[in-house]
């Protein structure tokens, strides 16, 4: 089933763009693109445009998973849309990343990923992602 969809909601304290930026500078997107508790950070690479690509290679015991893809839309600070391929991903896999700016230095994200190959992989993104989030504001604060 390809249609299964994650969305994931999260308020980050800091400001939106800052928060924004995050996702697109590899030395601070290896602080949070943390999908498990305790991984050791991940190596990530960056060609931060639209149609550039990223590259993120995960360290899960004694394995080394490759996450990659490629910008779609970078419309700096509000939405952030990538593709997203590893081994676990189907064709056609695309994560949205919304940002809203709340008062205080606060940001909204709205993450939305769409296409997995089965409902348990849908749920053990679904975890991750909520990890990723999680850890982001850890890092922003």
């Amino acid at each position: 089933m390809t249609d299964l969809t994650v969305n994931v909601k999260k308020i980050i304290h800091a400001p939106i763009g800052k928060v924004f930026d995050a996702w697109l500078n590899p030395e601070i997107l290896s602080q949070f693109i943390l999908p498990m508790p305790g991984m050791p950070q991940p190596q990530t690479e960056t060609d931060a445009c639209e149609g550039g690509g990223f590259t993120i290679i995960m360290q899960v015991g004694d394995d080394k998973i490759p996450h990659t893809g490629k910008y779609l839309e970078i419309n700096r600070p509000h939405k952030l849309v990538f593709t997203w391929s590893s081994p676990f991903s189907t064709d056609g896999s695309i994560v949205t990343l919304k940002f809203s700016e709340l008062k205080e230095n606060k940001t909204n994200i709205e993450l939305t990923h769409v296409k997995f190959i089965d409902e348990e992989s849908r749920s053990n993104h679904e975890g991750g992602w909520s990890n990723v989030l999680d850890k982001l504001n850890d890092v922003m604060c």
